[in-house]
């Protein structure tokens, strides 16, 4: 069922929802981006659609929602240990432990994106009962996107379209607004503030500026390709390419004692990155993947082969934020297309 609203009527609408539910949207944040005089997007709570911000894409994606930047699993003493509790929201207001289920505005893309983190948390080896708790609690509602922005490449990777699993969508129409329902549950909320009711198809990207041709096959010999080198000195290893990426999943733990002995405190999951040194530290002082080039290999290999090879479909869902992110400009985009060049090199030597 698809319905008219006028920007009252969403809010209204809105409003109605925030009874059951918290909502999780991207928001415009003026003046905190990398200077004083630059905005910055980002996910926030939100309570009208006055603060979603429907008309760019988010610098940062959603992913805080389910994976934390900082997630404490136990308290633990000399003689106990206590699995976190309180299901919580992260970030929810006043620092509550809100238990109202959540509501995440997404694009087409991050909705993939959404697959990728319940393959990695919940389909690769045991059930990851942290990320399962609050997932459980996690909807979703599809934003539009009736044309791509500059550094995407989602009809490439094939996430242009939106998957099954979400509630409601949102598309601007006109001086208002068009939503489809696919939830019969949330019906009521719409019809009730609603001008009329319509067939809605929610916008989606069908043309990008980028393309990229992701490998069909990678010999070992691209391990060691000078392909790799240049990044030794254009990558300065921030690692915000990952931080903002809503397909990464990489984190570390860190132990915060409350006593000087070390016996009383809590173990912390913290978001990490495989670009930021000191992530490949092992026990003895030893590490791997000391350079830049090679972190960079094993990021993008990693997101269009590593894991194609084990689940049948690529992690990168083309959203182009690391693109956005890089403070020295290097494309993702780019560095795939070069590695697919070198990939059907080294094809046409072995022929």
């Amino acid at each position: 069922m698809g319905y008219v609203l006028d920007k009252e009527g969403l809010n209204r609408t809105l409003d109605a929802l925030s009874e059951d539910f918290l909502l999780y949207a991207p928001v415009r944040k003026v003046g905190e981006g990398r200077f004083t005089d630059v905005d910055v997007v980002r996910y926030d709570f939100v309570r009208s659609v006055d603060d979603i911000e429907l008309d760019a894409k988010s610098d940062y994606s959603f992913k805080e929602i389910l994976t934390p930047l900082s997630q404490t699993l136990f308290y633990f003493t000399e003689d106990e240990v206590h699995e976190a509790g309180g299901l919580g929201a992260p970030g929810s207001p006043a620092g509550t432990a809100d238990d109202r289920p959540v509501i995440v505005f997404l694009r087409a893309c991050d909705l993939h994106a959404v697959r990728r983190l319940d393959q990695m948390y919940l389909g690769n080896g045991p059930t990851d009962t942290f990320y399962a708790r609050i997932r459980d609690r996690v909807r979703f509602a599809l934003l539009g996107c009736d044309h791509a922005f500059a550094s995407c490449f989602c009809l490439d990777m094939g996430t242009n379209v939106a998957p099954e699993g979400w509630l409601f969508s949102l598309d601007r129409a006109g001086e208002g607004f068009a939503c489809s329902v696919a939830d019969d549950a949330l019906a009521p909320a719409f019809a009730a503030n609603a001008q009329g009711e319509k067939d809605v198809t929610p916008a989606h990207v069908t043309e990008n500026e980028v393309h990229v041709r992701v490998p069909s096959k990678v010999p070992n010999s691209i391990y060691k390709d000078p392909l790799w080198d240049e990044y030794d000195s254009r990558c300065i290893e921030c690692g915000r390419c990952c931080i903002v990426c809503p397909t990464c999943t990489c984190f570390t733990m860190q132990d915060v004692f409350y006593t000087d002995n070390g016996r009383v405190g809590e173990r912390r999951r913290v978001q990490a990155s495989c670009m930021i040194d000191g992530y490949t530290d092992v026990a003895g002082g030893a590490s791997y993947r000391k350079k830049a080039g090679e972190r960079m290999r094993f990021k993008v290999l990693h997101k269009v082969w590593d894991f194609r090879q084990r689940f049948g479909y690529d992690m990168c869902v083309g959203c182009g934020r690391c693109d956005d992110v890089c403070p020295e400009y290097i494309s993702f985009a780019a560095i795939v297309n070069k590695l697919t060049d070198a990939c059907e090199c080294e094809e046409a030597k072995d022929e």
